[in-house]
């Protein structure tokens, strides 16, 4: 999505269920909009967090004028059976982006190029590299043929229905996800405790939840050096972001067991089935 809007909107890392929440990205001309919606990634829900991220696909799939289904070279292509068996089923277009070919070769390419016509075979397909920048703009083309008349749901000058708490939470989670391993990433949320917005300087004051006792010291690290790090990295990413100066503190609170909890989760901003 980062790619089709020209823009960061969605954080990035080689870790699994980077994405969270469904996220609009919105691109706008002088006669078009394109609302696009990224959704966290399929998988088989373990607790509550996960089904609220599997209720966002869902959702998306019933919303969509076009589904996007992102694949790529290297993940298994039979993985998330399920919903490509409701892809089928959907009467919505259907574009397959066969991403990440800068790590292939061509006939590989070509083989799972057969492989998901035989699949979908009423999906365009559109190989592509989105980290290159290559083949990305025949999909814009494709989208623009497909999407039906309608009005503007967002004004012409905006990216994404986030406010700007959210992307705060976001880029230190991005962090997070970045430098520390095992379960620690997926067990972290990130509160915002205060956000006060001048004309020179940006104060910030975040929470970083965790969800055991013993993950609180993992995080903060020796004389507190990993939290000093995340944070030091979230305010370079946050100054270019606002383009302003950034002041922020960071904390760490145990939260036991918020992933099962629908209030934790409410309260995170997670919708519940």
């Amino acid at each position: 999505m980062n790619a089709l809007v020209g823009e960061k909107i969605s954080i990035i890392t080689s870790k699994m269920q980077t994405t969270r929440h469904r996220i609009k990205g919105i691109v706008s001309g002088d006669d078009f909009q394109i609302v696009y919606s990224d959704t966290p990634g399929i998988l088989k829900p373990n607790y509550k967090l996960q089904e609220s991220m599997m209720t966002y696909v869902d959702t998306a799939l019933t919303d969509a004028d076009v589904i996007l289904y992102v694949t790529d070279t290297v993940e298994k292509k039979d993985k998330n059976q399920e919903y490509i068996d409701k892809i089928k089923k959907s009467k919505v277009p259907v574009l397959l982006l066969l991403n990440k070919i800068d790590l292939s070769n061509q006939e590989d390419v070509a083989a799972l190029y057969d492989y998901w016509k035989e699949q979908l075979p009423q999906a365009f397909i559109i190989p592509l590299s989105a980290k290159e920048k290559f083949n990305v703009s025949p999909i814009f083309d494709k989208i623009m043929e497909l999407i039906p008349e309608g009005p503007a749901f967002f004004p012409k000058d905006d990216l994404t229905d986030r406010n700007e708490r959210f992307f705060v939470q976001e880029i230190i989670r991005e962090k997070i996800l970045l430098h520390y391993q095992k379960e620690i990433p997926y067990s972290v949320e990130i509160g915002i405790e205060s956000f006060k917005n001048t004309e020179d300087l940006l104060n910030i004051a975040a929470v970083i939840y965790v969800n055991r006792d013993s993950q609180k010291g993992i995080i903060i690290g020796h004389r507190g050096s990993s939290l000093k790090r995340v944070g030091s990295e979230a305010r370079a990413d946050l100054e270019e972001f606002f383009g302003k100066k950034i002041f922020m503190e960071l904390f760490v609170k145990v939260k036991k067991g918020w992933r099962d909890q629908e209030n934790s989760l409410r309260g995170f901003g997670y919708e519940q089935q």
